[in-house]
């Protein structure tokens, strides 16, 4: 595997698109290719050698090498990090703007920082792991979009923002810290795991899906039924399934004793909130 290094030169005037910068183009490139890449940056067009000082760790790639990328001094205006990859690692030390993960088909994704809105929006696979907090609707579809993430795994060390995993379709979202208002709001299907406290709304126009909380909500919607305590075998294998990610949900100890929230009923009532029993 080869490592390209992108070290933000100074934080940008305007946002910029980074969805160039993934290991699946920059394979089989050299520093004076990569460099001379253009970028979107407000209403104009920058290069990525204007933007970022370049380095290599290895003297020659090719086309089909797997390449790990490396973005130092991340800020909030830098957007679409990892936009469509399918291979290798991104590295992000520091923070990033909007459209995290956008339609990622596999690799790994990781985040030493905090994110903006939308991150892993369409995602469909991979690892995308954010070691501070997500901004708003985390997973979810764009305005206008049917459908939001679809398949891999998000982890949040910190806390995320409002409708996560809104419309969300399939895969995995695992918050170490809190929740916003309307987490898994018209959700059809897929798992959102939530360490922390979770806001208001929590469920609002979920059709099907799972959302494992770690304590109660502070109002549930009356549009759920309290289906009493249970024991559900899937967890502890649900559970460890988790060992091998980063963080603290490889901690959690296996345990299947749930009280089962169904809803929501103006939708069907096939989703479910499951909250640990004492």
């Amino acid at each position: 595997m080869s490592a390209l290094t992108f070290k933000l030169k100074a934080q940008p005037q305007q946002r910029v698109d980074l969805s160039p910068l993934t290991p699946d183009t920059l394979a089989g490139l050299s520093n004076d290719a990569i460099a001379a890449i253009e970028l979107q940056s407000g209403n104009r067009k920058i290069t990525v050698g204007d933007l970022f000082d370049i380095s290599s760790g290895s003297a020659s790639s090719t086309d089909d090498e797997t390449v790990s990328v490396i973005i130092e001094n991340g800020c909030s205006k830098l957007d679409y990090i990892g936009n469509g990859m399918t291979r290798g690692s991104i590295v992000v030390r520091g923070d990033c703007g909007a459209y995290v993960a956008f339609n990622m088909r596999g690799g790994a994704l990781t985040i030493e920082g905090n994110v903006g809105a939308y991150a892993g929006c369409g995602m469909k696979s991979g690892v995308l792991r954010i070691a501070g907090n997500a901004g708003d609707f985390l997973g979810a579809a764009l305005p206008g979009f049917r459908h939001g993430m679809a398949g891999g795994t998000i982890i949040v060390s910190g806390s995320a923002g409002e409708r996560i995993g809104d419309h969300m379709r399939r895969g995995a979202i695992l918050i170490e810290g809190n929740a916003g208002d309307y987490c898994g709001s018209r959700m059809l299907a897929g798992t959102i795991a939530v360490l922390g406290e979770v806001g208001e709304h929590c469920g609002f126009g979920m059709k099907r899906g799972t959302l494992l909380l770690s304590s109660k909500p502070q109002k549930l919607s009356a549009l759920f039924s309290d289906c009493g305590t249970h024991n559900l075998n899937f967890l502890p294998l649900l559970i460890k399934s988790w060992r091998a990610l980063p963080g603290r949900f490889a901690e959690v100890q296996p345990r299947k004793r749930v009280r089962r929230y169904a809803g929501d009923n103006a939708n069907g009532g096939k989703g479910e909130i499951l909250v640990w029993a004492d």
